[in-house]
């Protein structure tokens, strides 16, 4: 009797532990098979890039000038005074320099990826391949808060310079609808909802509205160049690294880790462009291409900018929202202060439709595997593109960008992006001794060194950011941890999979 008692209370025991392990949402961590990291297959991806609904589209100049488009916008027209006048003076250069060997280091990893595994959605879909469901989380998670953010600070960004345009030929925007505190951005608004409507109507036209974007910024960053070089003062440079002012990024050694980590929002480019791959004609050889190709192009860019800036302009008076206006402003070449800010319209409004393009892309990837809800996979019958997506996280980000100030929307979005590229560093390592015989058409050289030398110095610029960056990012990941368990992990189509299977 005592044992048929036993019996029965081990019974009842293990039914209520069956039932409370269920009910809290703990058989993932406690499945043989752990349900948190199942992982999508090679053959899984391969399959979902071949019956993808996006449409085909995008060559490797397209690619190319999807990536310029991004990394050529708010970095050079608005965040460089911002890092010199605060953190790292005429050393800028050698934050940008930090920030463009962890770019390259990463865009390596990224392009073995990207030519491995076509699927849109960029570090999201290269977490799912490598490090299982819960990762892949994260980093989708982390991503959506990146791109949204970069697309309202650029919005901001672009107001701000459109206002400024408009004072110089004596159209005043009134304070009211000129942006916070206190008044509405509707320049803000109404640019990230044109945006929009050109993402809605399709991809090829808005990377061939790109194209031309970048190429006409582009080539006014060159004129930049060409005629400021003759006004520059060495006095303006030097020191080179101004001595540290007693706080942590201060200036000093400090201040260039902390100037590599603001600049780093300026290189998401080439990361965007790994977003569009499911829309790419032939993604084996053009995502790299795309990838390395921009980054390589923007990083001289940026260095030739940077330098020709800050020897005309002493940094402590580049805190200033139009800094380039300003340094055409100081050598009296008056007539082309407009052709730059007609010029920082052009870059920050590509660098919007790349940036909003990346969010949208990452919202249909997490919806296909149903970690998000089916809305967001959505697919126009006759432009092939995410329409309800793009009109909901457009609403979202133009009212963001109407209503906050761009020093609240830019403060996290380095750190997000880090963080993806510090994955992405990791996965291939893991991916080379998981399916080493998977095809490669790209292979990142001397792995393990590169992912590892790419994944240290996006930690070290992640350490250089400030604390409260950290805490954000902490709570906006502790938020999504919430959404995983409470709605994604059980209408996961991997978990759903993994679920059914009958016990051995």
């Amino acid at each position: 009797m005592a044992d048929d008692h036993c019996q029965q209370s081990r019974g009842s025991f293990a039914a209520f532990a069956s039932f409370a392990v269920d009910s809290l949402g703990l058989a993932a961590f406690l499945s043989p098979n752990m349900g948190l990291f199942t992982k999508k297959s090679f053959d899984e991806l391969q399959a979902e890039a071949e019956r993808g609904l996006l449409r085909r589209s995008l060559g490797p100049w397209n690619l190319t000038a999807l990536g310029i488009g991004s990394i050529i916008g708010t970095g050079i027209f608005v965040l460089t005074g911002t890092a010199a006048s605060q953190n790292a003076g005429p050393a800028l250069v050698f934050s940008m320099i930090i920030s463009a060997v962890g770019c390259a280091f990463a865009g390596l990893c990224y392009a073995e990826f990207a030519a491995m595994v076509p699927v849109a959605g960029s570090a999201y879909t290269y977490a799912y391949a490598t490090a299982g469901e819960i990762f892949a989380w994260i980093i989708g998670w982390d991503l959506i808060l990146e791109y949204a953010l970069s697309t309202a600070t650029v919005a901001v960004g672009w107001s701000g310079y459109f206002v400024s345009l408009m004072h110089d030929i004596r159209l005043d925007v009134p304070a009211a609808l000129a942006g916070p505190p206190g008044s509405i951005n509707l320049p803000a608004l109404a640019i990230v909802l044109i945006v929009a409507t050109l993402l809605v109507i399709g991809i090829k036209q808005s990377a061939d509205t790109n194209t031309l974007l970048v190429a006409i910024k582009a080539l006014v960053l060159v004129v930049f160049v060409v005629a400021g070089a003759s006004y520059v003062k060495r006095a303006n440079l030097t020191p080179l690294i101004p001595p540290n002012e007693g706080e942590f990024g201060r200036f000093g050694w400090s201040g260039v880790l902390r100037g590599a980590g603001v600049m780093f929002f300026a290189y998401i480019g080439f990361d965007a462009v790994s977003t569009a791959a499911q829309e790419a004609k032939r993604p084996a050889r053009d995502m790299p291409i795309g990838i390395l190709a921009s980054l390589a192009i923007c990083t001289v860019l940026y260095v030739c900018v940077a330098i020709v800036l800050l020897g005309i302009v002493p940094y402590q008076q580049l805190m200033v929202p139009d800094p380039l206006a300003i340094g055409i402003d100081a050598t009296g070449l008056t007539w082309l202060s407009p052709i730059i800010k007609i010029a920082a319209l052009f870059g920050l409004f590509s660098t919007m439709l790349v940036n909003l393009l990346a969010q949208t892309r990452i919202f249909y990837s997490m919806s296909r595997d149903r970690l998000l809800p089916a809305m967001f996979s959505v697919v126009h019958p006759r432009f092939r593109t995410p329409h309800l997506s793009t009109i909901l996280t457009a609403t979202i980000i133009g009212l963001a960008s109407a209503l906050t100030p761009i020093s609240v929307l830019s403060q996290l979005v380095s750190i997000g992006t880090l963080l993806a590229f510090v994955l992405v560093c990791i996965g291939v390592i893991i991916l080379r001794k998981a399916a080493p015989d998977a095809p490669r058409p790209f292979r990142t050289p001397a792995v393990p060194l590169v992912p590892v030398a790419g994944a240290a110095i996006c930690l070290a610029q992640m350490v250089g950011l400030p604390a409260a960056t950290w805490e954000r990012l902490l709570i906006w990941l502790v938020i999504g941890l919430l959404v995983y368990f409470g709605y994604g992990r059980r209408c996961a189509v991997a978990g759903r999979v993994l679920r059914t299977q009958p016990e051995a």
